[in-house]
């Protein structure tokens, strides 16, 4: 499993969670040397450790984590670009198995908040680009006036 979260604390509270109930587990951050973050990929990979705790920053690029079945975002990054990066360590070149994806929120907080502007941002860049050029000419006038206008007065 890889926890994803966008807060070195809040890993390191996790990492002693686990560790009080005899979980082992790995906690990779910005701070994590080079050779150490090397060492750490590849206990991962061999099965040694089942769960992998990483910082989003830290873990944005250059992992193949292909061990893991699931993926957890514990707490949500205001880029969905950010979360599906975080989310592509486990979905490499070597994957063999099924991932399952969780994302963690507790309704009407600002986690709550941040996933729905992740889903309305999704929909619109799936509108905009996902389908190509022909998408624009298929919006409402209504979601096109949306899309071009600069902001709305509450």
């Amino acid at each position: 499993m890889l926890v994803f979260t966008q807060y070195k604390q809040l890993a390191a509270l996790l990492e002693k969670h686990l560790a009080e109930r005899g979980v082992p587990a790995l906690f990779l951050h910005g701070a994590t040397p080079v050779a150490q973050r090397e060492e750490m990929v590849d206990r991962f990979q061999r099965g040694e450790v089942p769960v992998f705790l990483l910082s989003l920053k830290a873990a944005g690029t250059g992992l193949n984590l292909t061990r893991a079945s699931h993926v957890v975002h514990y707490d949500r990054w205001w880029n969905p670009a950010v979360e599906d990066q975080a989310t592509d360590r486990a979905y490499r070149i070597g994957q063999d198995k099924p991932v399952q994806v969780h994302k963690i929120l507790t309704e009407g907080t600002v986690e709550d908040k941040v996933a729905k502007l992740l889903e309305a941002k999704r929909a619109l860049a799936e509108a905009v680009v996902g389908s190509g050029e022909a998408a624009l000419t298929e919006l409402s006038d209504a979601d096109l006036a949306d899309l071009v206008a600069l902001g709305r007065q509450s």
